[in-house]
């Protein structure tokens, strides 16, 4: 067998945010892009992001967020929406779905943490 490119193409890292350690693992798939951002090891809530196809602005579409499981809060929202649009936009609009797990959700820190999932970058 050769050595084909994977099926689920995956990648990880791990970098301090404001002293926090901080785990971002990425994995494309055909339909989404999965995302798991924590700073307690664990996955935590699980957010869908998706691009709204009503939108009718030509230029940026707006985009609509779901918690799946976990604690169904405004600022998940506000931190899932700020880590994923862009990776949704570099993705051909495909949805994202994000599992967000954080200490500090700071504007500071959700900066850090957008350069460290470009850093993991698979789509």
């Amino acid at each position: 067998m050769s050595s084909a490119e994977p099926v689920i193409r995956s990648r990880q890292t791990e970098k301090e945010v404001n002293g926090i350690s901080t785990q971002v693992v990425c994995t494309e798939f055909s339909n989404y892009i999965f995302i798991v951002l924590t700073q307690y090891g664990k996955m935590g809530t699980l957010i869908s992001v998706t691009p709204d196809s009503r939108s009718n602005d030509i230029g940026t579409p707006a985009f609509s967020t779901k918690v799946l499981l976990g604690k169904d809060e405004p600022l998940t929202h506000v931190c899932a929406k700020n880590l994923a649009t862009f990776v949704s936009q570099e993705a051909g609009n495909r949805p994202v779905l994000m599992g967000l797990a954080l200490k500090d959700s700071t504007i500071d820190a959700i900066k850090q943490m957008k350069e460290i999932i470009k850093s993991c970058q698979v789509w």
